[in-house]
């Protein structure tokens, strides 16, 4: 049940669906971010506590118990002494409807006079002033247990997010003169250098400096295959080392790391409501008061108008006053909000908030960059013709030259070594002309890799093999670098920066959700074109910053248009699209401008975020019939007099509980494509 349903939080709880301002007893709330938000739960008493372990242990589930109790003492002593029983039940209603009086008076005093707790204070002292105490006694204790069940239901919602904080370890073993000590992660600092065993979980985001391992990330990422990460890659904090020491030099600091970012992330879209839920919180703040003078008229004009009886319309007055209560209606969607933020987190899909969630499932088209996201982002040894030896003794050749360098063609040589398992001497004399070439002596020979055009200038002569591969390569995309050796040309390589293994199945399922899609590049029209056939996508090439932006308002005139990007040249880009998303391996800028993030680097996750928003908005829409719809069938049986006050109540509190519930079946979203 919900006044204020804003996803609120008990810091440093990561995910916090907060039960509504009638919930007594709940959770002391987070009064910081929001006014309005504020003045709804300033009421929350000593109670408030919440339902964060065992259910049976929480002091919420104490008093309704003791509740219960009284109230079947007063049954048992009410049959024995008839006589009691209005005073028995009495007692009972007022000392459960105590929390909710003290939040509904701190409420008024705050300015705040028509809330959930008014109508509840005011249905049951109405009851007891027309002689209803048994009536009203059932009421509260219905009130009580529903308020109950949704905290149960809550608190599962939490749980999933809150598991992440768990995945750190409390100390790392950080390196020290010969040996390592054992600090808090607290007390870890960039550069500090640490070893992991392997079991251990990683306790920072940071590069292994030394040591290869298969690590389980799907802990963070969701990828439930473990990975091979060698010397130079970068690690995840929260992972699991399985098979051999690293050594790992740490890049973020713990405030900053792959966890705490997720844990941040989640608690922003706490704190900001989604469209519908903004709608819903205005509707309610002229329904309740609606919904006050409605019960009064119900109670005033028949007897005064027609004659009716003072009692029967009073009770039905009341009654009309419980149905009135608007908590499953102003739950339905931050409960579905939630539990789709949690059910994405948990799967490497992180969105800032329910407004970026809901646009997500509306968006008619999205827009794609190149270069690390439907690529890899590193380009690979695709060819390599040999002219003179094998293939790996020329690919030893230019790899000697090569290392050292941070060009991505020089990347590609060295890891295609490392592929082939090569041993390779290091090379002397090694000078680098920017854009052309590098140069090196291997095995007392000069050698040379360069560019085709640079290695025809220094060349004694260019083999018509060379040209024809090179002419080849490049008319599909590829780059081509020429090896020489004392000027004679030994081999030719060609690297490319190839689509990632999921971009073409991605590309489909979104086609197959009816989203439209394009490939924007800053890239060659040569390069991206090929690119862009091979994937099946729509392609815009030699695009500059500000132009992407001019193709984005050109999408968005057509409907909302997300856009996927990963570098700094895509943020302004991401902001622009009506739903921004970064590929998890992306820069800072990107990643803190995007509306999401995939942390699984995978195509497929963007279209995995189009069925969980499109499955969240259908839960809303469901959550908001069941509301609505009980609340129609029960103001007509009241109105005919055939619904009694407790069975008012028992249907407000079993839409509540069945909206959480069907909220709830959105943690279980397996983000299938049939979904």
């Amino acid at each position: 049940m919900a006044r204020c349903p804003s996803m609120s939080r008990p810091a440093p709880q990561p995910l916090a669906l907060a039960p509504c301002s009638c919930s007594a007893p709940t959770r002391k709330h987070n009064h910081d971010h929001d006014h309005d938000h504020d003045d709804d739960h300033a009421a929350h008493d000593s109670h408030d506590h919440g339902i964060d372990g065992a259910w049976w242990q929480s002091e919420q589930f104490r008093f309704v118990l003791a509740t219960v109790i009284g109230l079947a003492i007063a049954y048992g002593i009410g049959l024995a002494r008839p006589a009691w029983s209005p005073w028995l039940f009495g007692v009972s209603a007022l000392v459960g409807a105590w929390p909710v009086g003290r939040r509904a008076a701190a409420a008024m005093g705050r300015g705040k006079l028509f809330t959930i707790e008014s109508l509840m204070v005011v249905a049951v002292a109405g009851a007891l002033v027309i002689g209803e105490a048994e009536e009203a006694a059932v009421v509260v204790i219905l009130f009580l247990v529903g308020e109950m069940l949704e905290s149960i239901s809550a608190a599962r919602a939490r749980a999933g997010i809150r598991a992440l904080a768990d995945l750190m370890p409390r100390t790392a073993a950080r390196e020290r003169g010969d040996g390592t000590e054992d600090v808090p992660i607290a007390a870890l600092r960039v550069g500090d250098i640490l070893r992991v065993r392997p079991g251990d979980r990683i306790p920072a985001d940071g590069v292994i400096v030394s040591g290869q391992s298969t690590l389980d990330e799907s802990p963070v990422t969701g990828e439930s295959i473990p990975v091979f990460r060698a010397e130079g890659t970068s690690v995840l904090a929260g992972t699991v080392n399985l098979t051999a020491t690293l050594r790992l030099r740490v890049e973020k600091d713990a405030e900053d790391n792959t966890i705490a970012r997720i844990i941040k992330r989640v608690e922003e879209a706490q704190e900001s409501k989604a469209p519908t839920a903004r709608f819903i919180d205005r509707f309610s703040r002229w329904y309740t008061p609606a919904a006050m003078l409605a019960a009064a008229i119900t109670i005033l004009l028949p007897p005064l108008v027609f004659g009716g009886d003072w009692h029967v319309w009073a009770y039905r007055g009341l009654s009309l006053l419980l149905i009135a209560c608007p908590c499953a209606l102003v739950l339905s969607t931050p409960a579905a909000i939630a539990s789709g933020l949690a059910a994405g987190a948990r799967r490497g899909l992180l969105m800032k908030g329910g407004a970026a969630l809901e646009a997500m499932g509306t968006v008619r088209g999205i827009a794609f960059d190149k270069t690390g996201t439907l690529t890899a982002g590193r380009p690979k040894v695709t060819d390599l013709l040999a002219l003179d030896g094998s293939e790996d003794a020329a690919l030893r050749l230019a790899a000697a030259v090569e290392q050292g360098s941070t060009h991505p063609i020089a990347h590609a040589i060295i890891e295609e070594a490392r592929q082939r398992d090569l041993a390779y001497p290091t090379a002397d004399d090694v000078t680098a002309i920017a854009g052309k070439a590098v140069h090196g002596r291997v095995d007392g020979r000069r050698i040379c890799v360069a560019s085709p055009r640079y290695a025809a200038s220094e060349a004694t002569a260019m083999p018509a093999a060379a040209r024809d591969a090179i002419q080849r390569w490049e008319g599909g995309g590829k780059t081509a670098v020429v090896v020489l050796s004392d000027r004679d040309v030994v081999a030719v390589i060609a690297v490319r920066d190839e689509p990632r293994e999921d971009a073409r199945q991605g590309l489909a399922e979104l086609r197959a959700l009816g989203v439209a899609t394009v490939l924007l590049s800053g890239d060659n029209r040569r390069t991206a074109g090929t690119i862009g056939q091979s994937l099946g996508i729509d392609v815009k090439a030699e695009l500059l910053p500000d132009e992407k932006l001019g193709e984005i308002a050109t999408l968005k005139s057509a409907g909302p248009v997300a856009m996927v990007g990963d570098g700094i040249n895509d943020a302004p880009a991401l902001a622009a699209a009506t739903v921004g998303i970064a590929m998890g391996g992306g820069t800072q800028v990107a990643l803190e401008t995007a509306d999401a993030a995939l942390l699984r680097d995978r195509v497929r996750g963007v279209a995995e975020l189009v069925r969980l928003s499109r499955t969240t908005l259908a839960n809303i829409h469901q959550n908001i019939a069941i509301s609505l719809g009980l609340k129609a069938v029960f103001l007509a049986t009241t109105l005919m007099g055939t619904t009694t006050m407790w069975m008012a109540i028992l249907a407000d509190t079993g839409a509540t509980v069945i909206v959480t519930l069907n909220a709830l079946r959105l943690l279980r979203f397996g983000l299938r494509s049939d979904a």
